[in-house]
């Protein structure tokens, strides 16, 4: 035992740097582990060859290895872990004398990149490496970007804001066609907020085709129903007349009955010139009651073309109403987003000008480094400089302040 005991240190320490004697095993480590067993009886060399091998410490910090099982290894030295396998096979095997086991780092965990950086993200730790190591293996600091980046925002938002801006000038331009439509006014007055602009003309134009053509399709509707009322009115009038002339003529065949009946009462009368006389009276009254009747219909039709020309003027009074309200709501919306993006346009600006005052100029009062580190399961935000040293696991984040000169 005491024989390979150096042997086995040594080959712990072979792969790692000054601080492998240290150093604490964590998740994602990868370990090359050999185990040989000196056989006192035989004086000869046994090698565990089903035992060797490489792993990696699993997410739960253990070793899983043949015959032995899952051994704890996160937070333990590779000395410690060597022991540890020397003695779990000596007891599971009955052996006289322990195996030997040597554990060396083949791969160490990553570090991980965040922030102000070219490319983010997990890469390989290296001995002896510090935070400005690690910033060159994510391509340095990401100046430029940021510049770019705000042009991008600005020019986005300068996209919005034009669109944004020609919307609300045709809303503006619809809402005072709506006004002119619900005072009656024969011309569109051009908003104040939009000058004389060619697109603001040729939004006007538009609108007043629009208006019209709107104006047009109602008086053609209230025209019809005048003209049907109009027409209504001289059939009823025809109809009157003819009830007077239907009335005259009943009056005289009344007349010539009540003759008829004198004589008849007398002896003197004719019995078919009487039910002649009778046949024509209830002609004459079936006319007259057809007459009314269709006076009665036509002064219903009268009524109904009036309150459809209430309700066509209604509707229309009611849909002008709702066009102004969902435009000043539609309006309000676009006066806000308008202003997000001006907002926008403002803080890219000021940001790319801050930018640009530190491309090429960045100096440590710009640049801030710090190291978030777990230890014993807690985790340790480290403030750091470019020469502080980076251990394995270790998430460096790169800041930059633009506001400071």
């Amino acid at each position: 035992m005491r024989l390979f005991a150096p042997f086995c240190l040594a080959l712990t320490l072979a792969a790692g740097p000054a601080f492998a004697a240290e150093y604490r095993l964590g998740v994602m480590d990868k370990l090359r582990i050999r185990v040989a067993e000196w056989q006192t009886a035989e004086g000869a060399i046994r090698d565990w060859s089903a035992v060797s091998g490489d792993y990696s410490v699993g997410a739960d910090g253990s070793v899983s290895l043949p015959f032995i099982g899952q051994l704890p290894a996160d937070g333990r030295t590779s000395g410690e872990l060597a022991e540890e396998i020397g003695k779990k096979m000596q007891i599971l095997f009955g052996l006289r004398d322990r195996p030997s086991a040597s554990v060396e780092i083949a791969e160490y965990r990553p570090v991980y990149l965040a922030g102000e950086v070219q490319t983010p993200g997990a890469y390989p730790f290296a001995p002896g490496l510090t935070v400005l190591k690690a910033v060159s293996f994510g391509g340095g600091l990401r100046r430029a970007e940021a510049g770019q980046r705000f042009a991008r925002d600005f020019l986005r938002s300068e996209g919005d804001a034009a669109v944004y801006l020609a919307e609300r000038n045709r809303l503006l331009i619809r809402r005072a066609r709506i006004v002119a439509e619900m005072s009656g006014a024969k011309d569109i007055e051009m908003p104040k907020e939009l000058g004389k602009a060619d697109e603001a003309r040729a939004i006007m134009a538009s609108e007043t085709a629009l208006m019209t053509s709107r104006e047009k399709r109602l008086r053609l509707q209230l025209t019809a129903l005048a003209d049907l009322k109009a027409l209504l009115d001289s059939e009823i009038t025809s109809l009157g007349k003819k009830a007077e002339t239907q009335t005259r003529q009943l009056e005289l065949v009344q007349g010539d009955l009540d003759k008829v009946d004198s004589l008849a009462e007398k002896g003197l009368a004719i019995s078919s010139r009487r039910l002649a006389l009778e046949q024509r009276t209830a002609d004459l009254q079936a006319a007259l009651l057809d007459i009314d009747t269709s006076s009665l219909k036509a002064k219903q039709d009268i009524n109904k073309a009036t309150q459809d020309e209430t309700n066509l003027q209604n509707d229309w009074d009611a849909q002008l109403a709702q066009e102004l309200q969902n435009t000043e709501q539609e309006l309000d919306t676009l006066t806000l987003k308008l202003g997000t993006s001006r907002d926008l346009m403002s803080e890219a600006l000021m940001q790319s000008a801050d930018a640009a005052a530190l491309k090429g100029g960045l100096s440590a009062d710009n640049i801030g480094y710090s190291i978030l580190r777990t230890v014993e399961g807690k985790a340790e935000l480290i403030r750091a400089t470019e020469t502080t040293p980076v251990l394995p696991g270790d998430i460096v984040k790169v800041e930059l302040n633009l506001g400071t000169q």
